[in-house]
């Protein structure tokens, strides 16, 4: 009885440093991943801004990266840079009367495609008021969908809520290229009187730019027209208000360490060259400006042919969790987390599912657009969202991360995607919204 129990514990100890040599003996370095977050994050890339010298700096690294793993160009591109167009939309000039008095600035906010309009009691105008205790905001998103133009009284209650609305939509407006249907003008008014006469004027300057992903495919063996998408953004805020001395928003976590793993899975599964389904490594651009990047890159994918997608966005700290764990937005949704745990069990490695719902960020990263359309399309992130002083400050450098949590959730990842490539996994679809993507 003692042999037999002795010969039980033995295979279950053999079972265990098996399962955990195989996590370690990953392909993926820590010099290596330490060298690639060091390089996006650095103050030369000057916090990657779209149209920035620094993003375009990025997207020649991540591409000498992709090349440099051997992988190849997606479909009929002829580089990894994957570019499309976008207009952009500034404000030059506001002016805006209610009953005969002129409004502040700070008191009235546009949300506007056009060049420039002229409103003079044109009845053709809503007026509406966002009264206290409703959701400016939630108003914001109902009537940016509609074919009408609104000026929108908000009650003075609601000063909080109208500041970060001003703040979003004081930005420079960006619209695909060629987009054949124009937005609705949308004119806020921060307190005052009921509305009972009005004059609107502004002009807006219009440019067509360039954007680009950084996309780089290993082509699958005998499912080559199945697909695995591994993805992260690159760009972040860039120059913004100082802080003390520094004024560059590196963005290390967000989404530096993510664009760090999907290029370290890239040489991993490179070097093993054991995919039987086709690999698609992307890096998005303008992720922070309204997922510009990842519905492009969409729209050169059928959607059917993509049996996964793996988002990763900010893996730079450990999770609610603990150390080695990674959350996935929308757990719930498809199975494909619970494929993945199982390929890491007797690791030390889990995934689990999203710790903040009410923050709906199954909806607000690069996976939103797929998922959209029914790919198990899902972000893994380690990300304490509720509580992260740095995010989107200049203070997201590299020091506050740590590597060591970086390279186990790239390994977990290796690893729980391996039934995925090799053809022998295949999740659940997601149900297809029929709007699109719903933030």
């Amino acid at each position: 009885m003692r042999n037999i129990l002795l010969f039980t514990i033995s295979l279950i100890f053999l079972s265990a440093c098996s399962a955990h040599r195989a996590a370690l003996q990953s392909s993926v370095q820590p010099a290596d991943v330490n060298r690639i977050i060091s390089t996006l994050a650095a103050d030369d890339m000057e916090g990657r801004a779209i149209f920035s010298p620094g993003i375009q700096k990025a997207a020649d690294f991540i591409a000498s990266e992709f090349k440099s793993a051997r992988l190849s160009f997606l479909s009929n591109d002829t580089s990894f840079l994957q570019t499309f167009g976008v207009c952009r939309t500034t404000l030059t000039s506001l002016e805006v009367q209610i009953n005969g008095e002129d409004i502040a600035e700070g008191r009235l906010v546009m949300s506007s495609t056009k060049p420039g309009i002229n409103w003079n009691d044109n009845p053709e105008i809503n007026i509406i008021a966002v009264n206290a205790g409703e959701d400016l905001l939630a108003t914001y998103r109902k009537l940016s969908q509609s074919e009408n133009d609104y000026l929108i009284k908000v009650d003075e209650s609601l000063a909080e809520q109208f500041k970060r609305l001003r703040s979003y939509l004081s930005r420079p407006k960006l619209e695909p290229e060629g987009k054949g249907k124009s937005s609705p003008t949308l004119a806020f008014v921060l307190g005052g009187e009921d509305i009972k006469s009005f004059r609107v004027n502004f002009s807006q300057g219009q440019e067509e730019l360039p954007l680009f992903n950084v996309v780089g495919v290993l082509p699958g063996k005998s499912k080559p027209n199945e697909f695995i998408v591994f993805s992260a953004h690159y760009d972040h805020l860039g120059i913004v208000k100082p802080v003390g001395q520094d004024s560059i928003a590196n963005g290390a976590d967000d989404d530096a360490s993510g664009v760090t793993a999907v290029i370290s899975l890239a040489k991993a599964y490179a070097k093993q060259k054991n995919n039987e389904r086709s690999l698609i490594f992307a890096a998005f651009t303008a992720e922070e400006s309204g997922g510009f990047g990842s519905q492009y890159f969409s729209k050169q994918l059928d959607p059917d042919s993509v049996i996964a997608m793996v988002n990763i966005e900010m893996i730079g700290k450990d999770s609610k969790f603990g150390p080695n764990t990674v959350y996935i937005t929308g757990f719930e949704r498809s199975n494909l987390g619970t494929l993945m745990q199982k390929r890491v069990e007797g690791t030390g490695f889990s995934f689990h599912a999203d710790p903040y719902p009410e923050q709906n960020l199954f909806y607000r990263s690069d996976n939103a657009t797929l998922a959209a359309q029914g790919v198990p399309a899902h972000s893994f992130s380690t990300v304490q969202i509720d509580k992260d002083e740095y995010y989107h400050t200049v203070k997201d450098e590299l020091e506050t991360l740590d590597i060591n949590n970086i390279i186990s959730t790239i390994r977990a990842i290796e690893l729980g995607a391996r039934g995925l490539i090799n053809g022998e996994d295949t999740p659940t679809r997601i149900p297809k919204l029929e709007n699109g993507r719903n933030r």
